[in-house]
């Protein structure tokens, strides 16, 4: 595989199966290591050992308020915020020259947790709210707001984790092709083979992004590209529904409504609406959508992103 074929991604260094949780085991995660990662590498980071905490060490916990929570040792009640927010600075300056296309969390972690980890009233405990967010998880994700994010935990769920690799395999074509000397041309061309990925996902957002594209010029490309591609990761936070994928699908049909005798037709029009109801999974469909291209052919359809967002290895669109 192309070395730009590859995403890069940062990564809970325990999901890899690195023994440096706080009672020295490990939470290798297979699907990540061995699935994913045959088209990833890995970035690994583990904010309690980095910082100097060691392993085993003391468990910690947040304690405090949700927007300025702190760091506290649970059986010694250290306060150790200061010790990590020093690491946070330092690790997230090297991780801006890393180009990641994402990261993956550990979730309930009070360091890398990004969302409803466990916030405790006092350094004593008493009854936690679930309203926390890891230090290190937080300041990453106010450093790098477009980036894809993910806990492991949700990671299990077939629409979260489907909707986050797409946008990392996009993120991934924005980083690879901004690494570079940046030609109108390029992003154009970014632009037009990302339309039908935009419309399953957001279709306003779709409509928003041809205006903006095409006002791009040599003089005002960087600006336009920066609002472009906050504008084009927002919109893909949007699941891509099964009516939405329907819709695209119909919209593909239409390039060959002179080439499709009726019988074809109506078999197209059953497939989606099996999909549709939960009966067929999308791989179906698109199978058939994808053998009337290569077809008939048509050079807009075939560079379409949308046909083929991620390696199909990850069977990604295998699921009802």
């Amino acid at each position: 595989m192309n070395s730009n074929d590859r995403v890069r991604l940062g990564i809970s260094s325990c999901l890899l199966g690195q023994p440096v949780r706080y009672d020295g085991q490990h939470k290798l995660d297979l699907w990540l290591r061995d699935r994913l990662g045959t088209f990833a590498d890995y970035v690994p980071v583990c904010p309690e050992v980095e910082s100097g905490f060691g392993t085993p060490r003391e468990a910690m916990r947040l304690v405090g308020e949700p927007e300025a929570p702190r760091l506290y040792t649970v059986r010694t009640k250290q306060d150790v915020t200061e010790t990590m927010q020093h690491w946070i600075r330092g690790r997230l300056r090297e991780l801006e020259k890393e180009r990641l296309d994402g990261y993956i969390f550990k979730s309930k972690s009070p360091s890398s947790g990004m969302e409803r980890i466990k916030l405790y009233p006092s350094p004593e405990g008493g009854v936690p709210s679930k309203k926390g967010v890891g230090l290190f998880a937080r300041a990453f994700m106010d450093l790098f707001p477009l980036l894809p994010v993910e806990d492991e935990g949700r990671l299990h769920d077939d629409a979260l984790r489907e909707n986050f690799i797409e946008r990392v395999f996009v993120m991934h074509r924005w980083n690879v092709m901004t690494s570079t000397r940046i030609r109108l041309a390029d992003f154009q061309t970014f632009h037009a083979t990302h339309k039908l990925l935009m419309m399953a996902h957001a279709p306003q957002v779709y409509r928003d992004l041809g205006p903006l594209a095409a006002q791009a010029t040599r003089t005002n490309l960087k600006k336009t590209m920066e609002q472009y591609i906050q504008t084009c990761m927002l919109g893909l936070k949007h699941h891509a529904t099964p009516a939405r994928h329907v819709n695209v699908l119909q919209h593909i049909l239409g390039y060959f409504k002179k080439e499709l005798s009726a019988d074809e037709k109506k078999e197209c029009a059953e497939l989606m609406a099996s999909y549709r109801d939960g009966l067929l999974p999308l791989i179906v469909p698109m199978t058939l959508i994808n053998h009337y291209i290569r077809k008939f052919g048509n050079e807009y359809l075939a560079n379409q992103i949308y046909l083929h967002p991620h390696p199909a290895e990850l069977s990604l669109r295998n699921h009802t």
